[in-house]
C-alpha cells in the first residue's frame, strides 16, 4: 500500500451509501487517504435523503455527483470497498477488497436511512483505525463526534 492509501467505494448507482462513505471517510480521515466514489450504473444526482442524513450528521456531500465506475479507478486504489454491486467491479491483484453488506437507502425514508449511515460510520472508523492507525489513535473525540 502506498504511503497515503486510496480508498474506492463503490455502490450501483453512486448516490447513496457509497457517498455516504467518501463523505465519512473523507471528514474522518482528512488529508490522510485519498477517497474515491463511483458507480455501475449512476445515477444523475445524489439521494436528497442520503444528503439530509449525512448533514444530520455535520457532513455535506451535497455538492457531490454520481460517477461512472472506470477500471482505471479500481487500478489506482489500494483498497476497494463495494456495496451491493461485486461482480461489476475489475479485479486487480494485490489489492484489497471488501463487500460491505448494507441496505440500499434508495426511496427509503430518513428514519430508514439513519440505521444505514451510522452502520457506514462505524465501519469507517474501523477502516480508519485499520489504513492509518495514528490518526486513529491521535483523535478519539474528533473520530467519534464525527468531525
Amino acid at each position: 500500500m502506498s504511503e497515503k492509501p486510496t480508498v474506492l467505494f463503490v455502490c450501483v448507482h453512486n448516490a447513496g451509501r457509497s457517498q455516504m462513505a467518501a463523505g465519512y471517510l473523507q471528514a474522518l480521515a482528512g488529508d490522510r487517504v485519498q477517497v474515491l466514489s463511483a458507480g455501475s450504473e449512476p445515477k444523475d444526482r445524489i439521494n436528497p435523503v442520503a444528503v439530509a442524513a449525512m448533514a444530520e450528521d455535520g457532513i455535506d456531500i451535497a455538492g457531490n455527483a454520481p460517477k461512472v465506475l472506470t477500471v482505471e479507478a479500481v487500478a489506482e486504489s489500494d483498497v476497494v470497498i463495494t456495496m451491493g454491486c461485486g461482480d461489476a467491479c475489475p479485479i486487480f491483484p494485490g489489492k484489497r477488497y471488501e463487500d460491505w453488506q448494507l441496505d440500499d437507502p434508495a426511496g427509503q425514508t430518513i428514519d430508514a436511512v439513519r440505521p444505514i449511515r451510522d452502520d457506514i460510520k462505524a465501519r469507517i472508523l474501523t477502516l480508519i483505525g485499520e489504513l492509518v492507525p495514528e490518526a486513529g489513535a491521535a483523535t478519539p473525540a474528533a473520530l467519534e463526534s464525527g468531525r
